[in-house]
């Protein structure tokens, strides 16, 4: 199955989910599901990291680099020493220009944007899993004030830049991490599975200058995927860099209060019939509500 993606400039394109051939191997099939059993064990997801890691790793990332034609002319570096390294790969100054007007709500990645409206029976598919806001954080009550306002879902893809900025000025509290889990579910017909998995995530609670109180959820992969924020309790500037992922696939969730801002309207429409909008780090998606 091919996904629907839209730029900015109302181009279409078409690409191929590999991913999700990928989820449907590992988590319909027999064969699958013995593998992903495999690969969830705390040590093999240990030695998969520390290969991911090590120099045995670097010739992956020169074929990367070849097979997706990543652009290397803004990197700090082109040579890496791990394919890890090369995923976390950090661009020279002004790689991304980032909107500083206080009014405009930008995007903390690159990455493929849909939102959706919050209310009590959301529920929004991340990673292939659903979730509604309380399931994403992990039960705190903190997710009753976001209804009636937005959720935004931020896919990262395995060619993006996995780094991500703070998208205003603000503070911020602790980390919350949540640990990933997967279970197998046997039913009565036999041969069939009913996969239950939740993702690992980091979240915190923002007060921004401009957009009120915003949840940022960062969503690692299931198995050695690991997100890294650079701050606990911390005061914050637009464009500053928050964080970053390593290997494994990622999403950023932010969620806004009702009447925070007013997303734009290629933006909304997009995610309305079903197609995820490119953005990139730093770029204008939005306005804080009460210019609109």
């Amino acid at each position: 199955m091919a996904l629907l993606l839209k730029d900015r400039n109302g181009k279409y394109i078409l690409v191929g989910n590999k991913q999700e051939r990928t989820l449907k191997l590992l988590y319909k099939t027999m064969s699958g599901r013995m593998i992903l059993k495999l690969l969830t064990r705390p040590m093999v997801s240990k030695v998969t990291g520390k290969v991911l890691s090590s120099r045995l790793s670097a010739f992956a990332a020169k074929s990367a680099i070849k097979k997706r034609k990543i652009e290397t002319d803004m990197l700090e570096k082109t040579k890496f020493r791990s394919y890890n390294d090369f995923f976390t790969r950090k661009l020279k100054e002004g790689g991304r220009v980032v909107d500083m007007e206080p009014n405009s709500l930008v995007s903390p990645c690159d990455s493929k944007l849909s939102v959706y409206p919050i209310d009590a029976d959301s529920r929004f598919i991340i990673k292939g899993t659903p979730y509604t806001v309380t399931d994403l954080l992990g039960g705190d009550s903190i997710a009753d004030d976001y209804l009636g306002g937005t959720c935004l879902v931020f896919r990262l893809a395995v060619d993006d830049y996995h780094r991500y900025c703070y998208f205003d000025n603000g503070t911020k509290g602790d980390n919350t991490y949540l640990k990933g889990v997967l279970h197998t579910v046997h039913p009565i017909v036999v041969g069939e599975y009913n996969i239950y998995k939740r993702n690992c995530r980091e979240y915190t609670v923002m007060d921004t200058e401009n957009f009120g109180k915003v949840v940022q959820v960062e969503v690692g992969a299931l198995m050695v995927g690991k997100i890294k924020n650079f701050h606990s309790s911390h005061s914050f500037k637009r464009g500053e860099e928050k964080g970053m992922f390593e290997f494994g696939g990622s999403t950023i969730v932010l969620l806004l209060k009702k009447g925070a801002a007013s997303l734009d309207s290629d933006i909304v429409e997009n995610s309305r019939n079903g197609v995820e909008t490119i953005v990139k780090y730093g770029e204008k998606i939005g306005v804080k509500a009460d210019l609109t």
